[in-house]
């Protein structure tokens, strides 16, 4: 009877003790980190959630964040061009892998918006902003990127000498 009550006893501690932390704590974590601007250790609950729980209803709006923390440029010891690279790369990685989510639509603009603004790759960014247009023209944000590509690599008065001319 000892022996038995020995085993549960250890069965109960080696499993009780060895618990996986849920997708929920690993975002709660992540959000605490940015509150308290230990953005290293955000990165870090960010991206466990998304390799232990890649298919978590929380999965797409940790990607969405962590993209918004590389297009911030608040990750350290990256130069400003790596953490734009990054943050299209993420937000591309949204839509992607999470196409239905709420982040999906957003995520492809942003990672046309950086592309165009912040990285100088035009021929990237239209690309980006056409599958946008293609796959959510009923967005809000649509008439945003036709205006976007619009004025692709236009300097701002340039934009705004292009709009004062005389309509024909």
């Amino acid at each position: 009877m000892k022996n038995i009550l020995f085993l549960l006893a250890l069965t109960v501690l080696l499993f009780g003790c060895g618990k996986k932390k849920q997708a929920v704590e690993y975002m709660k974590e992540a959000k605490a980190g940015i509150e308290q601007k230990k953005i290293p250790e955000t990165v870090k609950a960010y991206e466990t959630l998304l390799s232990e729980f890649p298919n978590d209803s929380l999965a797409p709006e940790a990607l969405y964040q962590l993209a918004t923390l590389y297009q911030n440029k608040m990750v350290p010891n990256l130069k400003e061009n790596e953490s734009m690279e990054k943050a299209v790369t993420l937000f591309k990685s949204v839509f992607d892998k999470y196409s239905d989510s709420k982040q999906a639509s957003v995520s492809l603009f942003m990672a046309g918006f950086i592309q165009a603004n912040d990285l100088k790759k035009y021929q990237e960014a239209t690309a980006t902003y056409n599958l946008f247009l293609q796959k959510y023209p009923k967005s809000d944000l649509a008439p945003a990127a036709a205006e976007e590509i619009n004025n692709m690599g236009l300097t701002p008065e340039k934009i705004i000498a292009k709009k004062e001319l005389p309509k024909q």
